[in-house]
């Protein structure tokens, strides 16, 4: 009798379990390649001044999505590298006509609807340069752990119109599991606002803004503040774009050298950028683009011991970036490549210079 129970609850469960998973979609892309890649620079580091090398660049990701009784539905997705390292992670709600949320580690959260969004053939005009720029920082914070809403389109005279609002109770960019916290930090919540217009022209817009609150305040500290805003225009097969960001870290000026380097993550001032861009569709499989960054760095304080020029000037250095790319598809199969060269690395007047050359072959299956 026992038995019977045990076959009979077993044959239950798999029934259950057939039944939760009835309806959804279960797909794995993948996603490998080579590249080659050579560098050249003065920035006083030998060891990766100058070198080149030949690699392999793999990826896969699970997704799977399924629609509740309601009409609305589910997706989620998984991307891992060659050695099963989680790269990013998502869960999208889709609510209809009441728009979407979602949440996950690595997705970007709303601020990847944002950041360096002028046209390119390749990469961010940062991804092969030697300072990452605080551009592609903005709200960088506020996505894992947060909850981003995306509204439904709405139409305007012509136009059509996207809002994001995104809330993190931690806005430290600190993974958080199913049931797990992050813990005491200087940092409190954080929340994000950005809204997108497209006209049926070719003009399309974009401005949003982030915040994080202070949940520790010691001297000199406030909330840190991230904006962006930026325009791309596209006629036939030439687009356009330009863009601006602002990014203060909420932390009290320091008299800091204009030879020291700075970082966005640990430096206190703020930084201002802008970044202009232009590509063009040879054909439906060739493309090219050029753009060009310029990326400030303010210390806001006065020169240390008085001093106003010199090495001892107080620290206000643009970094500058400008990266060439091309893309040719073929297919499943792609040729991807940029040269990129940036100047004051690192924020520092004697940062020297870098430039990077990067040949891709990709292939989708």
């Amino acid at each position: 009798m026992d038995k019977l129970k045990k076959i009979g609850l077993s044959a239950l469960a798999t029934s259950l379990v057939a039944s939760s998973a009835y309806g959804a979609d279960v797909s794995v892309v993948g996603n490998t390649g080579f590249t080659y890649s050579s560098q050249n620079g003065n920035t006083g580091t030998p060891d990766t001044d100058h070198g080149k090398g030949i690699g392999t660049d793999n990826s896969m990701t699970f997704s799977h999505s399924g629609e509740l009784d309601n009409g609305w539905s589910v997706s989620a997705s998984t991307a891992l590298t060659d050695a099963f390292a989680l790269t990013s992670s998502s869960v999208t709600l889709t609510m209809g006509d009441f728009g979407s949320i979602k949440s996950g580690s690595g997705f970007g959260g709303n601020s990847a609807s944002y950041d360096e969004e002028t046209p390119r053939a390749y990469e961010q005009v940062d991804d092969g340069g030697g300072t990452t720029s605080s551009m592609n920082l903005v709200g960088s914070k506020n996505d894992n752990g947060s909850l981003a809403y995306t509204s439904p389109s709405i139409d305007l005279m012509g136009a059509s119109a996207t809002i994001h609002v995104g809330y993190t109770p931690k806005a430290e960019d600190a993974f958080v599991a199913g049931g797990a916290t992050t813990g005491v930090s200087t940092m409190g919540s954080g929340q994000d606002l950005g809204i997108t217009l497209s006209h049926d022209s070719g003009l399309k817009f974009g401005i949003y803004g982030a915040e994080r609150t202070r949940e520790q305040n010691g001297a000199g500290l406030q909330d840190a503040f991230e904006g962006t805003w930026y325009a791309t225009y596209s006629m036939g097969p030439i687009s356009v774009g330009y863009q601006e960001s602002y990014a203060d870290a909420g932390t009290s000026p320091s008299q800091t050298n204009a030879n020291a380097t700075a970082s966005f993550d640990s430096s206190s001032g703020y930084f201002e950028a802008n970044q202009i861009a232009i590509a063009f569709n040879v054909n439906d499989d060739l493309s090219v683009s050029y753009q060009k960054l310029e990326d400030t760095y303010d210390a806001q304080a006065g020169a240390a011991g008085g001093a106003t020029t010199g090495g001892a000037a107080v620290a206000d250095v643009t970094v500058d970036t400008k990266s060439i790319s091309a893309a040719y598809s073929m297919g499943s199969m792609s040729i991807k490549a940029y040269r990129t060269s940036t100047d004051n690395v690192g924020y520092s007047t004697n940062g020297g210079s870098v430039t990077v050359n990067e040949i891709a072959l990709g292939l989708s299956f």
